[in-house]
């Protein structure tokens, strides 16, 4: 018999999303004083989809990402990464004599 594998909540690559994690601030975004039902018809989607979302065991669209930003007043940014800011991806200085 096979072993269960535990499922990994860090991502793999740099620049990969943690869906477990995104799925944790939706849940902490719901708090405790709206209903997973609730929640879920504000942002257009159904309760048993909200429900994986926030375990994880699916990656939110574009459309649901936007539309708890927009609902919420939280940054797509925050959603998909937990920081308020993002730092700005640093690019190498060009060699002026590349350019020529």
């Amino acid at each position: 018999m096979s072993k269960a594998t535990k499922k990994s909540t860090q991502p793999k690559t740099q620049g990969a999303v943690d869906w477990t994690a995104v799925g944790r601030r939706i849940r902490e975004l719901r708090g405790f004083d709206i209903t997973q039902a609730e929640f879920a018809l504000r942002v257009g989607v159904t309760q048993g989809h909200l429900s994986r979302l926030e375990r994880g065991e699916k990656e939110p669209g574009a459309r649901v990402l936007l539309a708890i930003s927009r609902e919420f007043g939280k940054s797509v940014d925050w959603l998909l990464t937990g920081k308020t800011q993002v730092e700005p991806k640093r690019r190498a200085a060009k060699n002026p004599a590349d350019l020529g």
